[in-house]
């Protein structure tokens, strides 16, 4: 069995509740890995949407998720910094933490892709509140592998 990540939310492929949405109470979805590549020494999550009409949009930018952390609990604070030394960076909608699947009225269905990077090191070197392309920039060389996720979402 590889690197995978799941939900207990939504199964691979399907619709994520509307919990989980700016229709609803726009909590984070309990996340669970396992089956990391030998070596990983921290996480880096990316939350996006690539069918947003002005391109890709981020939802979620969190980083040096120690190597011992089998996952992310449902509602996890939108603070900058959480416990263990975990940051959380800026998404599309200009804050820290989560921003749940928006897309606009009629747009039709949106896939967001929870991707889990693997990396071998213990933490990237930036300060709470860093964008996506930092992150990836910071990442760059440490990549031992990802899992993806996806779930879809339509108003």
């Amino acid at each position: 069995m590889g690197f995978t990540i799941h939900s207990e939310a939504f199964e691979e492929g399907g619709a994520i509740p509307k919990e989980y949405t700016c229709d609803g109470s726009d909590l984070s979805p309990p996340l669970e890995w396992d089956g990391a590549p030998y070596g990983t020494r921290s996480y880096a999550l990316i939350v996006e949407d690539p069918d947003a009409p002005l391109g890709t949009f981020i939802h979620w930018v969190v980083y040096d998720i120690p190597a011992g952390r089998g996952g992310l609990s449902k509602g996890t604070s939108t603070s900058a910094l959480l416990d263990g030394g975990i940051k959380q960076g800026t998404n599309d909608f200009g804050r820290t933490g989560y921003g749940g699947p928006c897309p606009p009225r009629g747009h039709g269905r949106h896939r967001y892709f929870f991707r889990l990077r693997a990396l071998d090191v213990e933490t990237l070197g930036l300060p709470p509140g860093a964008s996506r392309r930092e992150v990836e920039r910071a990442f760059s060389g440490h990549l031992l592998g990802e899992a993806v996720l996806i779930g879809t979402y339509s108003r």
